[in-house]
């Protein structure tokens, strides 16, 4: 492990605490942590993949329900978390108020998160395994919490007033990791990443955005990987 991964994980383990301090009310039904639930998911993760002076940090919005609130890796696919970042299968421990409609299932979850396949296909065409990407680039998620009413609900939906303490936190988070990690850019992936990352930055960090690969995004329904690699490497962020 390196210093700068023990850093990281402190400040996540201290963001978990205070996050867990936080109530929410309707629609908010559920809220999942699985920066304890997931937690060696997401600890081997930073463990293996960060490391200071990174060249790009890509951050994306908060756990999908088929990803990091399984495995606790961002854009956590189950497939791609195994086959290519080769995590090994922890065992997760369901939090105690579970929605009937989101299961948490651990490694075991059969269903897919459209949004982390195109992300992690377009990172394994481009740079063929995870250690030549993880050498120059990490992703992370602004917010470690998932948000359940009715339907998964994004951070941006909640009240205001519970989005301003939440906002306050996570802003912190990341520009203490930002700081670590020393990185020439950051990347918003969609546009709620992007603003967050607009308020929390480092100065000497220069701030992109891509389209986020949800299929919810009509923007991102074809193309989207072409798209990507072309603003990136015009960006000069790949090569």
């Amino acid at each position: 492990m390196t210093t700068i991964a023990n850093k990281i994980l402190e400040i996540y383990k201290n963001l978990s605490v205070e996050l867990d301090a936080l109530t929410f009310l309707q629609p908010v039904e559920c809220v999942y942590n699985p920066l304890k639930y997931a937690w060696s998911g997401f600890e081997f993760y930073i463990n293996k993949f960060a490391h200071e002076n990174t060249n790009a940090v890509f951050v994306g919005m908060n756990p999908g329900p088929y990803g990091m609130a399984q495995t606790g890796v961002p854009f956590g696919e189950i497939s791609a978390v195994k086959n290519f970042l080769h995590v090994p299968e922890f065992e997760i421990t369901p939090p105690e108020h579970i929605h009937p409609k989101y299961l948490i299932q651990g490694f075991k979850c059969r269903r897919h998160e459209v949004s982390g396949q195109r992300l992690w296909t377009l990172i394994q065409d481009k740079f063929l395994t995870a250690e030549k990407f993880f050498a120059e680039n990490i992703i992370l998620n602004y917010c470690p919490l998932m948000f359940i009413g009715e339907h998964n609900l994004t951070p941006d939906k909640l009240k205001r007033q519970e989005r301003k303490k939440l906002y306050s936190l996570c802003n912190a988070a990341l520009n203490e990791t930002l700081i670590l990690l020393n990185p020439k850019f950051a990347i918003g992936i969609g546009n709620f990443a992007y603003e967050r990352l607009q308020e929390c930055t480092p100065e000497n960090v220069f701030i992109l955005k891509i389209l986020h690969p949800s299929p919810a995004s009509p923007m991102s329904s074809k193309g989207w990987d072409v798209k990507t690699e072309t603003l990136l490497k015009n960006s000069g962020v790949w090569p």
